[in-house]
């Protein structure tokens, strides 16, 4: 498997089950409807796990853009693979999204709330401020991707470059990280933690024919983009300078 391959299907894996169990979640007449942040949490978590087991040994699992950009600021990636991950990423998102509908369709036309649909793609703030969501945002990722560059011994094999990402970690502790990362920094704008996890599929909602669809909310949409770049990018900036 290429790493382009294995960041598309990687990333699908970690987007079908996480905005699986919202759907189960949020929507009308699923069986987990109603279940609460802890079981989204912790369904967002083991997406985590199964999208770095699968991943992990061809591309690192980067799964996330700013996991990509952080790591190549900080000079442990090559700037030229960056455009193929970030866009076999976005790629893997968008087509888990539709997924996530096809397979709702029906508790999507049972819901009457425009938001809660689209919540089942994308993240919105619990209550709007432009400084402070964007701050949740950059704080999120930034402890994701200063952990994951303290963990950076992943290698394909002996015959290959290095190639680090979340699988760095190790699948349990990585899922375990955006866990803890959900449950004590993701109450306040969802924790999108990255840009392909919020983009990909908002985009997707732009297009689907949703029955009583609601806003998009673009106003928002730059926020889980922006914030997770820039907490990759700190991440990396500080890893530089204490060593």
């Amino acid at each position: 498997m290429t790493p382009f391959v294995a960041e598309i299907i990687g990333t699908f894996l970690l987007m079908l089950l996480g905005c699986g169990v919202v759907a189960n979640v949020a929507l009308s007449k699923t069986y987990g409807n109603n279940g609460g942040w802890i079981v989204i949490t912790t369904g967002w978590a083991m997406a985590v796990y199964v999208g770095v087991v699968v991943a992990a040994p061809y591309s690192g699992a980067h799964i996330n853009p700013a996991v990509t950009v952080g790591l190549a600021v900080a000079g442990k990636f090559p700037w030229q693979e960056v455009p193929p991950y970030i866009l076999a990423q976005f790629i893997g998102a968008m087509l888990a999204a539709f997924c996530v509908w096809l397979v709702n369709k029906e508790h999507f036309d049972a819901t009457e709330d425009g938001n809660t649909k689209r919540g089942v793609f994308c993240t919105s703030p619990a209550i709007p401020n432009t400084a402070l969501n964007l701050f949740s945002e950059v704080l999120g990722t930034f402890v994701l991707v200063f952990t994951v560059l303290y963990f950076s011994d992943a290698t394909l094999n002996d015959s290959k470059p290095i190639i680090i990402g979340l699988g760095s970690l190790g699948a349990l502790p990585v899922a375990l990280l955006v866990w803890a990362i959900g449950l004590s920094l993701g109450g306040t704008t969802g924790y999108a933690i990255n840009p392909a996890r919020d983009l990909g599929p908002r985009i997707v909602h732009a297009l689907l024919p949703l029955k009583n669809k609601g806003s998009n909310n673009w106003d928002y949409s730059w926020i889980p983009v922006v914030g997770p770049i820039i907490g990759g990018c700190l991440a990396a900036f500080l890893m530089l300078a204490l060593n």
